[in-house]
């Protein structure tokens, strides 16, 4: 019984720490990250990422030899590896060689309002006959069917 009596100031010594541990207390702080120095420049992760102003002679070699290289089977992926470039600069370099082609195209040759009207004429007369073609198939594959199916 002995033990029972005790218990009864250890119980309050415990709840008394508690309430002592429970306290709050001021977070610790980070020391700041060192800095890198000043003289290390930021590598890239490949030599090849070195920024460099080509000439439009240049993007047209490449783009040239991208498309060969494409034509003969391999990926458009390993093509603008092989060249060098990054496939952003491809495509950039790519749309700007294609406005550049469209607008030689717009301002090389005029046509004259004949021509134009000629071509027109030309191309109503060759979608009428293949209208008719369509037409005469089609009745042709509907006879066919209905013959099949016993409707005549």
């Amino acid at each position: 019984m002995a033990d029972e009596s005790n218990a009864g100031p250890v119980a309050a010594t415990t709840a008394a720490t508690d309430a002592e541990v429970k306290v709050p207390t001021a977070k610790k702080r980070r020391s700041p990250r060192p800095q890198k120095a000043a003289s290390e420049p930021a590598q890239s992760k490949t030599p090849a990422a070195k920024r460099r102003a080509y000439t439009e002679q240049e993007k047209s070699e490449k783009l040239k030899l991208i498309e060969t290289q494409v034509i003969e089977g391999n990926t458009l992926k390993d093509a603008i590896k092989s060249a060098g470039i990054s496939e952003q600069a491809y495509y950039h370099w790519k749309d700007a060689a294609k406005a550049v082609e469209q607008k030689d195209t717009k301002g090389a040759k005029p046509h004259p309002a004949g021509d134009e009207l000629a071509d027109l004429v030309q191309l109503e007369e060759e979608n009428q006959r293949l209208r008719k073609l369509l037409a005469e198939k089609l009745r042709a594959e509907n006879a066919e069917l209905r013959k099949r199916l016993g409707l005549d």
